[in-house]
């Protein structure tokens, strides 16, 4: 019994140096490391031609059964009476109103993010935002934002660390799931984790209408970019014809 019974140290893939240009490393980064219910997100650095980040996936493992006496392995019938520690609360890279943790040349830091003196608030209101209301939902069951709430990610995990490889199927599901191996050294899965730059409503984007002092949209693109296939919509979504 041990730290990954309850979480899981990983590399993740933020983006390609080569194909990619620096500003949209840093959309890409600001993007990914805004997930932070279920992740916890370390250093940023570059390996061959990705930019890739250390984190901590705060997913159990499936067998991992904790009670008022300890825990227990399910699986492999392992216990403990002092069961491993609770995961750190989610980082909210919302600071102030002004303020918001962005990642800015490959390096996480704080900037104030302004909005623009003449502005369409496009989705500052109900009624203007579609998200709004829709009964769109994770696997999860949670309702609303469903896009902000789960991704998926890109593993650096080579094929011969089939320990690793492991331990990553056996996370629980659905926080956790549909694990493909695309590639010798990369594990892709859908993790849920919230966006931490979801406003109080749950639903609008604290980074809508801003921009960063070079004057270049805050909001990454990802999260205006609508994806292509129906596979990658939730039961629900507005957005999609007939719902």
């Amino acid at each position: 019994m041990g730290r990954h019974c309850t979480e899981l140290s990983v590399v993740l893939k933020i983006g390609d140096v080569k194909e990619d240009s620096p500003a949209d490393l840093d959309q890409l980064a600001t993007w990914l490391l805004g997930h932070t219910e279920r992740i916890t997100f370390g250093r940023i650095f570059e390996e061959g031609d990705d930019l890739l980040v250390e984190a901590v996936l705060q997913v159990a493992c499936r067998y991992y059964d904790r009670g008022a006496r300890g825990a227990r392995c399910t699986a492999h019938g392992y216990s403990t009476r002092k069961a491993p520690g609770t995961s750190p609360p989610p980082r909210d890279r919302k600071l102030s109103d002004e303020r918001f943790e962005v990642v800015t040349d490959r390096r996480l830091a704080e900037q104030s993010l302004r909005r623009p003196a003449r502005s369409l608030r496009v989705l500052s209101a109900p009624e203007a935002n579609p998200c709004h209301g829709a009964p769109c939902r994770t696997a999860d069951h949670t309702r609303g934002a469903a896009c902000c709430r789960d991704l998926v990610v890109a593993m650096r995990i080579p094929e011969r660390a089939r320990h690793r490889e492991a331990l990553v199927r056996s996370r629980r599901s659905p926080y956790l799931c549909k694990v493909d191996r695309t590639g010798p050294t990369t594990l892709e899965a859908e993790v849920i984790s919230a966006c931490s730059f979801l406003e109080d409503d749950a639903i609008s984007c604290a980074l809508h209408d801003r921009v960063r002092p070079s004057g270049r949209v805050a909001k990454p693109w990802l999260c205006t970019r609508w994806p292509k296939g129906a596979e990658t919509t939730h039961p629900g979504c507005r957005l999609v014809e007939g719902n």
